[in-house]
């Protein structure tokens, strides 16, 4: 891999598309091997467009718009970083053969889409999912939980991030909210909701599985330890590397994930949730780029996701070794505000072994992550306490 000097003639470029928290720290991996870094979003002064070399500002959403932006910039490589973009452009971009559609553009089609991922995971490549139906109307939805899915289930869109849109329904009489909600709150409206069985699992797990090039220049898939998270309305609420589970259970997660990621191809990170109670194993989601929860590899691996998935796209060699126990916490506005404020930083840093990242989000919105509070210790238990209480220290509010 040779790369150029950023903001030379033969500068290396990289696009992204999402400037949100993780793709701040993208840019910042990028641009210690020197790529140029252009932050696109659809809103100004997102997080990653503060350390770009340039940004742009258009909806994510429209074609022609994210086309006009590629063909000023002439990127090497686009990196999407978000669920709500024209995929199509994507498609037509990379048949052009002119950038490199991080992982590929097949790939960001299926994942953006709960119906085309799930689809090649249970469908194609025969892997244990939940019980699942999608529909269109609101009676084709009522039909499928009343006659295949049952109850409690989860209602979702189809295209969305961050729990938007999701429900944990328990009875009849609150599908049809959950249906409203689910289509008026996804990042895109494609017409369809999902609706999925509960499973009854003892935790879940995102296994952050690295498509790189080994010493030989052959694709390999290198895992790191599992991270163990929770959610609340869709959304994940802590994180802490690695979770405990056996040998078995272990072998069946990266089994699976190797499916999956070995059937999108292409370089790259690649988030992979999964259900797990004992020694089985449930697919449950994917993301073609590093994940929310394993921002808790930023205290915890000397290759975080982020240096991994840019290393991976450059071809460099990876290393998912874990250095230390660590746990995460995000930081959540309780407000809905511009130009906010935060204390409490002091006391939040005086909990021995403990990070914080402020995202500088221009706006917050109520439960939207502003922050992280990053942990380390000897346990993931004492490490989660660590968390935790230093996550609860800093306060946001206006001006």
């Amino acid at each position: 891999m040779i790369i150029g000097t950023a903001l030379s003639n033969h500068a290396t470029k990289a696009l992204l598309l999402g400037s949100g928290e993780l793709g701040k720290e993208l840019a910042i991996a990028l641009q210690r091997y020197g790529v140029e870094v252009i932050a696109v979003d659809r809103y100004a002064n997102a997080p990653a467009q503060h350390v770009a070399h340039r940004s742009h500002v258009v909806d994510m959403t429209d074609s022609e718009a994210i086309k006009k932006i590629i063909d000023l910039e002439q990127p090497d490589f686009i990196i999407p970083e978000i669920e709500a973009i024209a995929t199509q452009a994507l498609v037509d971009i990379e048949r052009e053969g002119k950038s490199v559609v991080v992982p590929n553009a097949r790939a960001i089609q299926l994942t953006m889409n709960r119906e085309g991922i799930r689809a090649l995971a249970a469908e194609k490549l025969n892997i244990p999912t939940s019980n699942y139906a999608f529909a269109e109307t609101f009676s084709e939805l009522k039909t499928a939980v009343e006659n295949n899915i049952g109850y409690p289930c989860f209602i979702k869109p189809t295209m969305s991030s961050s729990g938007k849109g999701q429900s944990m329904v328990k009875t009849a009489s609150q599908l049809e909210a959950a249906w409203d909600y689910a289509k008026s709150s996804g990042r895109v409206d494609t017409g369809k909701v999902i609706a999925e069985a509960k499973i009854d699992f003892d935790f879940e797990i995102t296994l952050l599985a690295v498509r790189a090039l080994n010493a030989h220049g052959v694709v390999e898939t290198y895992y790191c330890e599992p991270i163990g998270h929770y959610q609340e309305h869709g959304d994940y609420r802590a994180s802490w590397q690695p979770q405990a589970m056996s040998r078995s259970a272990l072998k069946t997660a990266q089994d699976i994930a190797f499916k999956v990621t070995t059937e999108i191809g292409g370089l790259g990170l690649f988030g992979v949730e999964l259900f797990v109670q004992g020694e089985q194993v449930w697919f449950s989601e994917i993301s073609p780029r590093p994940h929310d929860t394993g921002m808790v590899t930023m205290v915890t691996q000397q290759q975080n996701e982020f240096d991994l998935h840019v290393r991976a796209i450059l071809g460099l060699p990876v290393n998912t070794r874990l250095h230390t126990a660590g746990a995460s916490v995000p930081l959540l506005s309780t407000l809905a505000a511009t130009d906010v404020v935060y204390e409490g930083l002091d006391k939040a840093l005086a909990v021995p072994d403990s990070e914080i990242r402020l995202f500088a989000k221009p706006e917050a919105l109520v439960n939207r992550r502003m922050g992280v509070a990053l942990a380390i210790a000897d346990t993931v238990e004492a490490a989660r306490k660590k968390a935790v209480t230093s996550a609860k220290s800093v306060g946001i509010r206006p001006a």
